[in-house]
């Protein structure tokens, strides 16, 4: 039985006291975005870009398959459309070219300058084709750098040990949308860069950025502007949420899974072209796609997960699992499926042609991409961060990295894969009404760093529980506070079933959100942590 935290009983005051205080000393003014000169050779190759534009070299952009690379390519697709300069744009295909800038895509472009946005701070083999080729090759990425970097013109990353840029939790698109304020600067244009913050926003979200800081001031204003943008990307997005607002939780749940199902599941040329629309009737058509293939992602991700569970191995610290053929585009969910169910780090391997590539999802405050650096003798490939990584190894050395990986995680402070429940506080019956939903909606936009309040229920009597949808996999709860009194209340849980407890109660964590459906607007109760 896990122990219930210890956790106030709060009234609306007391509430909007706590908000208030989790923002109170954090700036998060647009106009305190540190300046873009401040990231380690970005004017270097903001100059270089200029150079290539005014001598009319070949420039071409080479993103990554999921929503921060799409829409990192988006960005700067755009910006060069503006100034009427020619882009050619790459985007590798996850089966066919794998992760980033690779020497296989480099085969395919033509260009005097190439510059990558979302990636290519491990990228030694296609430096090394750039340099024998004569092609400067500018990075701009912000994953974790190795303790070496590859040979280019210029690296521009955050997470560069010697780089001053003071705030290092910047996604892809943010890197990229930085590069073109400056090149901006250089070549003395007219152009309002706020005109990519419903772009940026769409990144931030969907890569889990910290909503702290300036992060936090892009995605408030740019899901403003999505609100009343007239670019045929944002008005599609909007009347398929059918919402009077666009929320965080509306991109992160239903418009970036659409978004990454391109490269999921196929190319993620699908995306860019949703993205780059200069029409409704091109926006439409490809939302369509992205919602056909959204729809054929989850049910391989359905499949792929009931295998993944049959591997696990109770006894591990970290999850390793592996199968022959699983779908590559689905392995990253199907790790978080396996993180969110058991507690624990996992890592899940598709295998083809005898390699093995995948996916790992973190916990708490482990740091999964130094445990997995730990065994890099064991792997081809490897990046990413503390929460997400990838990576890849022959397949013949699973079994000893799941092993080997293990007894690293075991050295782990226990203390670090107990996740942040983050729970703030008890509610009575009566507080949760309409005053609170606009109370919690004061301090919005959600996410990674400012999470939605969640609240305890403590030792409900369980009325019913009810399994509903297409496939049967979510639950919808009725929960009864108090046995004193009448009111129950009805809680939903998404892709989860559950079951009534032998004794009919249930402790558990919820939060608080705005369902609207057809103009009608009404709270809605969403389970989070059942204790």
């Amino acid at each position: 039985m896990q122990t219930l935290p210890e956790v106030p009983l709060l009234d609306h005051n007391a509430l909007g006291a706590f908000l208030a205080r989790r923002f109170g000393n954090a700036s998060e003014k647009l106009s305190d975005i540190p300046h873009p000169k401040e990231l380690k050779d970005a004017l270097k190759g903001a100059k270089r870009l200029a150079t290539a534009i005014r001598n009319g070299e070949r420039i071409a952009v080479v993103g990554d398959y999921d929503v921060d690379g799409v829409t990192s390519t988006a960005i700067v697709k755009r910006f060069f459309n503006l100034i009427g300069c020619p882009l050619i744009t790459a985007i590798p295909n996850r089966f066919t070219d794998g992760y980033g800038v690779s020497p296989g895509i480099l085969e395919r472009i033509e260009a005097d300058v190439i510059f990558t946005v979302d990636n290519g701070i491990n990228a030694f083999a296609a430096a090394e084709v750039c340099r024998s080729r004569g092609i400067d090759l500018i990075i701009t990425d912000h994953h974790t750098p190795s303790d070496t970097l590859p040979d280019a013109c210029a690296i521009i990353n955050p997470k560069q040990h010697d780089c001053p840029y003071p705030f290092k939790e910047i996604c892809g698109a943010q890197v990229a949308w930085l590069l073109m304020g400056l090149l901006k600067q250089e070549m003395n244009l007219s152009i309002d860069m706020r005109q990519f913050f419903p772009f940026l926003a769409l990144a931030v979200i969907a890569d889990v950025m910290p909503l702290v800081g300036f992060n936090r001031a892009i995605v408030k204003t740019g899901l403003e502007m999505m609100q009343r943008s007239s670019l045929p990307p944002f008005v599609m997005i909007r009347d398929f949420l059918n919402r009077s607002s666009v929320s965080s939780e509306d991109i992160a749940f239903q418009i970036a899974p659409r978004i990454n199902s391109a490269g999921r599941l196929e190319d993620a040329s699908i995306a860019l072209e949703f993205l780059l629309a200069d029409n409704v009737q091109k926006a439409f058509e490809q939302f369509e796609l992205l919602t056909a293939l959204n729809t054929l992602r989850k049910e391989t991700e359905a499949q792929t997960t009931e295998e993944a569970l049959l591997q696990v191995s109770p006894e591990d610290t970290l999850i390793v699992v592996a199968g022959e053929h699983w779908n590559e585009g689905v392995v990253g969910i199907v790790a978080s499926r396996l993180v969110n169910r058991f507690q624990k780090p996992a890592i899940v391997l598709s295998i083809h042609n005898g390699i093995a590539k995948g996916s790992g999802r973190s916990i708490g405050n482990v740091d999964l991409y130094s445990l997995i650096k730990s065994q890099e003798a064991l792997l081809d490939k490897f990046g990413g961060h503390k929460m997400a990584a990838g990576l890849s190894m022959p397949s013949e050395h699973v079994e000893a990295f799941r092993r080997q990986i293990n007894e690293a995680a075991r050295t782990v402070n226990p203390a670090d894969f107990i996740p942040n429940s983050d729970i703030i506080g008890e509610l009575e019956h009566h507080m949760i009404n309409f005053e609170l939903l606009e109370l919690l909606e004061r301090f919005e936009p959600y996410g990674e760093g400012n999470p939605r309040p969640r609240f305890l229920l403590r030792e409900a009597e369980v009325v019913s529980i009810k399994l509903f949808g297409s496939d049967q996999s979510h639950s919808r709860l009725e929960l009864r506070p108090s046995r004193v009194q009448p009111k129950t209340l009805e809680l939903v849980a998404f892709r989860r079933t559950l079951e009534c407890p032998e004794n009919k109660t249930m402790s558990c964590s919820y939060t608080v959100n705005r369902n609207e459906w057809n103009g009608r607007v009404s709270l809605q109760l969403m389970l989070e942590r059942v204790f």
